[in-house]
């Protein structure tokens, strides 16, 4: 099963994987190599051969437009979903892709807020436990899986404890704690959010990158009891790196952002005319240990953001539990989508 809101790029790629070795998407009109559409989703034992049916479900749909039913009746227990495609046995799923969910959704026609935050949690609820049935193979990992491997301060620890070297870092909203950290990096330290989201300032959409805190930030130092943040020293860099790991396979990129003015704090400001991408081999230890990470903080996958400093250090920063990866395909040349493809037919009842 693909769970992804329509017109996921990436999840039309790993479908085109998918596609080319011999699967084929239920409900549509492609030839399914001797499987019966509805039976089935995801990849299964021999399926390669069979030919694989591949389900593509977007959570977001439910429960407008799709029903779902868990039963325990007579001794069985039965989890099927409706579509309009047909009726989908989720028992029979073997390996399930959370790529790009939107999110269970209300009816259009049920408008109160209070009574569409009803519906979205009680299809959370029920969506959750359907999940935890399924005798399948997860890629990152459950939701919940996903929400607390993403926390940066669980996933930071982990990674200490695996000794990656991590900058000094500190998670706070005591504006004493910003003097001390700026102090103690002579000057040189960044501010970053606890959790990667936009809001609006004056009506305007914005979003909060990699910021190197000034003299001037610390005289309004007060406005930081509002929220937390991460305070870390400036990392010197000769490039940064954005890490896949699928199961066991770990592909690296690296970013060369040294001659923008716009990217080179955060390389998320995508400044493509100044940007260098390229594949990255890292070294065999750093690559185990980054499987290892990803295994630890129970994901099947990661992206991983570290920083190559000149004397040739790989100082680990974040991990991001469903982290983009399209740029690392498109512009490094690394075969992400194939990795993926290659995770979900291996398919085997775990």
């Amino acid at each position: 099963m693909i769970m992804s809101s329509r017109g996921d790029g990436a999840a039309e790629r790993v479908l085109g994987a998918l596609r080319r070795r011999g699967a084929y998407l239920v409900g549509s009109d492609e030839p399914s190599g001797g499987g019966t559409p509805g039976s089935k989703a995801g990849g299964a034992p021999g399926s390669k051969a069979g030919g694989a049916p591949v389900l593509w479900w977007d959570n977001g749909d439910y429960p407008a437009r799709s029903r779902i039913t868990a039963s325990f009746t007579g001794g069985e227990r039965r989890l099927l979903l409706d579509t309009d495609t047909g009726t989908i046995d989720l028992s029979q799923i073997t390996a399930v892709w959370r790529s790009r969910p939107s999110g269970p959704q209300a009816a259009g026609t049920v408008t109160e807020p209070s009574q569409r935050a009803h519906v979205k949690l009680q299809a959370e609820v029920m969506l959750d436990g359907v999940w935890s049935l399924l005798n399948a193979r997860w890629l990152p990992g459950r939701r919940a899986d996903e929400l607390r491997a993403h926390n940066k301060i669980f996933h930071l620890a982990r990674a200490i404890d695996l000794g990656f070297s991590v900058p000094d870092t500190t998670y706070t909203n005591d504006p004493a704690h910003l003097v001390d950290a700026y102090e103690s990096a002579a000057g040189r330290l960044v501010a970053k959010q606890i959790a990667s989201d936009r809001f609006q300032i004056d009506g305007a959409q914005h979003r909060a990158y990699t910021t190197v805190v000034t003299r001037r930030h610390l005289t309004s130092r007060h406005r930081l009891r509002h929220e937390p943040v991460i305070l870390q020293p400036y990392v010197p860099k000769a490039v940064e790196l954005r890490v896949i790991v699928v199961g066991e396979r770990v592909l690296a990129a690296e970013i060369d952002a040294s001659a923008s003015r716009a990217a080179r704090d955060d390389w998320r400001h995508y400044d493509n005319d100044r940007v260098r991408y390229g594949p990255h081999d890292l070294p065999a230890e750093v690559a185990r240990r980054c499987a290892r990470l990803v295994a630890d903080v129970g994901l099947t996958y990661a992206a991983l953001d570290f920083i190559v400093t000149p004397g040739g250090e790989y100082v680990f920063l974040e991990l991001n539990s469903n982290g983009a990866w399209g740029f690392v395909e498109l512009w490094a040349g690394l075969p992400v989508s194939d990795a993926i493809a290659d995770w979900l037919m291996d398919g085997e009842k775990p």
